[in-house]
Protein backbone atom coordinates (compact mmCIF):
# COMPACT_ATOMS: atom_id res chain seq x y z
CA UNK A 1 0.00 0.00 0.00
CA UNK A 2 1.39 3.38 -0.98
CA UNK A 3 1.95 5.68 1.97
CA UNK A 4 0.69 9.25 1.78
CA UNK A 5 2.73 12.29 2.70
CA UNK A 6 0.71 12.95 5.87
CA UNK A 7 0.15 10.76 8.90
CA UNK A 8 -3.44 11.40 10.02
CA UNK A 9 -3.91 11.87 13.79
CA UNK A 10 -5.83 9.15 15.61
CA UNK A 11 -8.66 10.07 17.93
CA UNK A 12 -9.44 6.54 19.11
CA UNK A 13 -7.29 4.31 21.28
CA UNK A 14 -4.01 3.45 19.60
CA UNK A 15 -3.50 -0.21 18.65
CA UNK A 16 -0.78 -2.13 20.45
CA UNK A 17 0.61 -3.43 17.16
CA UNK A 18 3.94 -1.51 17.33
CA UNK A 19 4.86 -3.41 20.49
CA UNK A 20 3.94 -6.76 18.94
CA UNK A 21 5.94 -6.03 15.78
CA UNK A 22 8.91 -4.78 17.77
CA UNK A 23 9.05 -7.95 19.88
CA UNK A 24 8.63 -10.16 16.81
CA UNK A 25 11.60 -8.41 15.20
CA UNK A 26 13.75 -9.33 18.18
CA UNK A 27 12.74 -12.96 18.80
CA UNK A 28 10.33 -15.72 17.84
CA UNK A 29 7.23 -15.15 19.97
CA UNK A 30 4.61 -17.84 20.57
CA UNK A 31 0.86 -17.30 20.20
CA UNK A 32 0.45 -17.42 23.98
CA UNK A 33 3.21 -14.84 24.44
CA UNK A 34 1.65 -12.58 21.83
CA UNK A 35 -1.71 -12.89 23.59
CA UNK A 36 -0.02 -11.79 26.81
CA UNK A 37 1.43 -8.76 25.04
CA UNK A 38 -1.96 -7.82 23.58
CA UNK A 39 -3.55 -8.07 27.03
CA UNK A 40 -1.36 -5.14 28.14
CA UNK A 41 -3.64 -2.85 26.12
CA UNK A 42 -6.23 -3.00 28.91
CA UNK A 43 -4.20 -0.73 31.21
CA UNK A 44 -3.08 2.47 29.50
CA UNK A 45 -1.74 5.81 30.62
CA UNK A 46 -1.63 9.03 28.63
CA UNK A 47 1.05 11.66 29.11
CA UNK A 48 1.17 15.26 27.93
CA UNK A 49 4.13 16.73 26.02
CA UNK A 50 6.81 17.79 28.48
CA UNK A 51 5.63 15.40 31.21
CA UNK A 52 8.29 13.49 33.14
CA UNK A 53 7.86 9.73 32.74
CA UNK A 54 10.93 9.08 34.89
CA UNK A 55 12.86 11.72 36.79
CA UNK A 56 16.63 11.72 37.15
CA UNK A 57 17.63 10.02 40.41
CA UNK A 58 14.37 8.08 40.69
CA UNK A 59 14.89 4.57 42.12
CA UNK A 60 11.45 3.00 41.85
CA UNK A 61 10.44 2.85 38.19
CA UNK A 62 7.35 1.31 36.64
CA UNK A 63 8.11 -0.79 33.55
CA UNK A 64 6.21 0.61 30.58
CA UNK A 65 5.88 0.13 26.83
CA UNK A 66 5.21 3.05 24.51
CA UNK A 67 2.15 2.51 22.30
CA UNK A 68 2.10 5.94 20.66
CA UNK A 69 4.12 9.14 20.78
CA UNK A 70 7.80 9.94 21.27
CA UNK A 71 9.81 10.39 24.46
CA UNK A 72 13.48 11.06 25.17
CA UNK A 73 16.14 10.14 27.69
CA UNK A 74 17.82 13.41 28.58
CA UNK A 75 19.74 15.46 31.10
CA UNK A 76 19.32 19.20 31.63
CA UNK A 77 22.15 21.35 32.97
CA UNK A 78 21.54 24.07 35.61
CA UNK A 79 21.67 26.78 32.93
CA UNK A 80 18.96 25.07 30.89
CA UNK A 81 21.11 23.40 28.25
CA UNK A 82 19.88 19.92 27.39
CA UNK A 83 21.48 16.77 26.00
CA UNK A 84 19.19 14.09 24.59
CA UNK A 85 20.77 10.64 24.83
CA UNK A 86 18.15 8.63 22.96
CA UNK A 87 14.61 8.74 21.66
CA UNK A 88 11.98 6.28 22.86
CA UNK A 89 9.62 5.38 20.04
CA UNK A 90 6.39 3.33 19.80
CA UNK A 91 7.24 -0.30 20.57
CA UNK A 92 10.11 0.60 22.93
CA UNK A 93 10.14 -0.05 26.66
CA UNK A 94 11.54 1.93 29.56
CA UNK A 95 11.73 1.58 33.33
CA UNK A 96 12.62 -2.12 33.15
CA UNK A 97 15.11 -2.38 35.99
CA UNK A 98 15.78 -5.16 38.45
CA UNK A 99 15.52 -4.97 42.20
CA UNK A 100 18.17 -2.81 43.78
CA UNK A 101 18.75 -0.91 40.55
CA UNK A 102 20.70 2.34 40.99
CA UNK A 103 18.88 5.69 40.64
CA UNK A 104 18.01 6.64 37.08
CA UNK A 105 21.00 8.45 35.49
CA UNK A 106 18.69 10.50 33.27
CA UNK A 107 15.13 11.68 33.04
CA UNK A 108 12.63 10.42 30.48
CA UNK A 109 10.35 13.14 29.14
CA UNK A 110 7.47 13.02 26.66
CA UNK A 111 8.43 14.94 23.51
CA UNK A 112 4.88 14.59 22.13
CA UNK A 113 1.65 13.27 23.60
CA UNK A 114 2.52 9.72 24.68
CA UNK A 115 0.43 6.65 25.45
CA UNK A 116 1.98 3.79 27.45
CA UNK A 117 0.94 0.41 28.82
CA UNK A 118 2.06 -1.49 31.91
CA UNK A 119 4.86 -3.93 31.04
CA UNK A 120 4.99 -5.61 34.48
CA UNK A 121 2.98 -8.75 33.48
CA UNK A 122 5.27 -9.33 30.51
CA UNK A 123 8.42 -8.82 32.59
CA UNK A 124 7.19 -11.17 35.33
CA UNK A 125 6.39 -13.91 32.80
CA UNK A 126 9.84 -13.55 31.24
CA UNK A 127 11.72 -13.59 34.56
CA UNK A 128 9.74 -16.59 35.85
CA UNK A 129 10.50 -18.62 32.72
CA UNK A 130 6.91 -18.71 31.45
CA UNK A 131 7.70 -16.71 28.31
CA UNK A 132 11.12 -17.64 26.87
CA UNK A 133 10.46 -15.86 23.58
CA UNK A 134 9.66 -12.62 25.38
CA UNK A 135 12.71 -13.10 27.60
CA UNK A 136 14.91 -13.32 24.52
CA UNK A 137 13.20 -10.24 23.05
CA UNK A 138 13.76 -8.22 26.24
CA UNK A 139 17.46 -9.09 26.30
CA UNK A 140 17.81 -8.32 22.59
CA UNK A 141 16.06 -4.97 23.14
CA UNK A 142 18.49 -4.09 25.96
CA UNK A 143 21.44 -4.97 23.70
CA UNK A 144 19.95 -2.87 20.91
CA UNK A 145 19.54 0.11 23.27
CA UNK A 146 23.20 -0.22 24.23
CA UNK A 147 24.24 -0.36 20.57
CA UNK A 148 22.19 2.76 19.79
CA UNK A 149 23.83 4.59 22.69
CA UNK A 150 27.31 3.69 21.40
CA UNK A 151 26.29 4.81 17.90
CA UNK A 152 25.15 8.09 19.41
CA UNK A 153 28.48 8.57 21.19
CA UNK A 154 30.34 8.09 17.91
CA UNK A 155 27.89 10.40 16.14
CA UNK A 156 28.47 13.21 18.65
CA UNK A 157 32.19 12.67 19.07
CA UNK A 158 33.42 12.01 15.55
CA UNK A 159 30.90 13.00 12.87
CA UNK A 160 30.32 16.34 11.19
CA UNK A 161 26.91 18.00 11.35
CA UNK A 162 26.18 16.78 7.81
CA UNK A 163 27.06 13.19 8.77
CA UNK A 164 25.18 13.36 12.09
CA UNK A 165 21.89 14.42 10.53
CA UNK A 166 22.14 11.78 7.79
CA UNK A 167 22.95 9.04 10.30
CA UNK A 168 20.18 10.12 12.68
CA UNK A 169 17.52 10.14 9.96
CA UNK A 170 18.56 6.68 8.77
CA UNK A 171 18.41 5.38 12.33
CA UNK A 172 14.88 6.70 12.84
CA UNK A 173 13.73 5.26 9.49
CA UNK A 174 14.99 1.80 10.38
CA UNK A 175 13.49 1.81 13.85
CA UNK A 176 10.07 3.03 12.68
CA UNK A 177 9.92 0.63 9.74
CA UNK A 178 10.52 -2.21 12.20
CA UNK A 179 7.28 -1.37 14.03
CA UNK A 180 5.22 -0.72 10.91
CA UNK A 181 5.15 3.07 11.37
CA UNK A 182 7.22 3.85 8.29
CA UNK A 183 8.56 2.25 5.16
CA UNK A 184 11.95 2.12 3.43
CA UNK A 185 11.82 5.86 2.72
CA UNK A 186 9.00 7.58 4.66
CA UNK A 187 8.45 7.92 8.39
CA UNK A 188 6.82 10.36 10.82
CA UNK A 189 9.11 13.01 12.27
CA UNK A 190 7.16 15.00 14.91
CA UNK A 191 10.26 16.74 16.29
CA UNK A 192 11.09 20.42 16.37
CA UNK A 193 14.49 21.63 15.21
CA UNK A 194 15.22 22.46 18.86
CA UNK A 195 14.80 18.79 19.81
CA UNK A 196 16.95 17.71 16.86
CA UNK A 197 19.62 20.19 17.94
CA UNK A 198 19.66 18.89 21.51
CA UNK A 199 19.85 15.29 20.27
CA UNK A 200 22.68 16.00 17.83
CA UNK A 201 24.74 18.42 19.89
CA UNK A 202 24.27 21.25 17.38
CA UNK A 203 22.75 24.71 17.41
CA UNK A 204 19.28 25.19 15.97
CA UNK A 205 20.78 27.34 13.22
CA UNK A 206 23.25 24.59 12.30
CA UNK A 207 20.48 21.98 12.20
CA UNK A 208 18.39 24.22 9.96
CA UNK A 209 21.28 24.82 7.56
CA UNK A 210 22.13 21.12 7.38
CA UNK A 211 18.53 20.12 6.68
CA UNK A 212 18.31 22.76 3.98
CA UNK A 213 21.51 21.45 2.40
CA UNK A 214 20.16 17.89 2.34
CA UNK A 215 16.95 19.17 0.76
CA UNK A 216 18.80 21.19 -1.89
CA UNK A 217 20.81 18.11 -2.79
CA UNK A 218 17.54 16.15 -3.22
CA UNK A 219 18.50 13.66 -0.54
CA UNK A 220 15.51 14.27 1.75
CA UNK A 221 12.12 15.94 1.86
CA UNK A 222 10.31 17.19 4.96
CA UNK A 223 6.59 17.79 4.71
CA UNK A 224 3.73 17.91 7.23
CA UNK A 225 5.64 16.10 9.97
CA UNK A 226 6.92 13.39 7.62
CA UNK A 227 10.51 12.75 6.54
CA UNK A 228 11.16 11.23 3.13
CA UNK A 229 14.58 9.78 2.35
CA UNK A 230 14.89 10.25 -1.41
CA UNK A 231 18.33 8.61 -1.65
CA UNK A 232 18.83 6.23 1.30
CA UNK A 233 22.04 4.75 -0.09
CA UNK A 234 23.57 8.18 -0.63
CA UNK A 235 22.65 9.09 2.95
CA UNK A 236 24.23 5.85 4.17
CA UNK A 237 27.43 6.71 2.28
CA UNK A 238 27.47 10.15 3.93
CA UNK A 239 26.83 8.66 7.38
CA UNK A 240 29.41 5.91 6.95
CA UNK A 241 26.97 3.10 7.65
CA UNK A 242 25.42 0.24 5.72
CA UNK A 243 21.85 -0.28 4.62
CA UNK A 244 20.06 -2.19 7.38
CA UNK A 245 20.74 -5.93 7.39
CA UNK A 246 19.12 -8.71 9.37
CA UNK A 247 20.73 -9.32 12.75
CA UNK A 248 21.07 -12.73 14.41
CA UNK A 249 18.66 -13.35 17.27
CA UNK A 250 20.11 -13.57 20.74
CA UNK A 251 20.24 -16.62 22.95
CA UNK A 252 17.83 -17.01 25.86
CA UNK A 253 18.94 -14.83 28.82
CA UNK A 254 19.48 -15.90 32.39
CA UNK A 255 17.28 -14.65 35.21
CA UNK A 256 20.20 -12.55 36.48
CA UNK A 257 20.59 -10.84 33.08
CA UNK A 258 16.91 -9.92 33.02
CA UNK A 259 16.93 -8.52 36.52
CA UNK A 260 20.05 -6.46 35.77
CA UNK A 261 18.61 -4.83 32.65
CA UNK A 262 18.91 -0.99 32.78
CA UNK A 263 15.93 1.36 32.54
Amino acid sequence: MRMTGRFAPRLATWPIEPIVKRLRSLSVVSEAEEALVRSLAEHRERHAPGEDLITEGQSQRKPRYVVAGWAARQRVLPDGRRQIFSLILPGDNFGIAGRGAPPAPWSIVAMTAVETVDAAPLLEAAVEGRAPGLARALTAAAMEDERLLFDHMVRLGQQTAYERVAHFLLELQRRLQCTGLGDSQRFPLPLTQEILADALGLSIVHVNRTLQQLRRERLIELRSGVAILLEPQALADIAGCEVEAARPRSAAPTRRQLEASPA
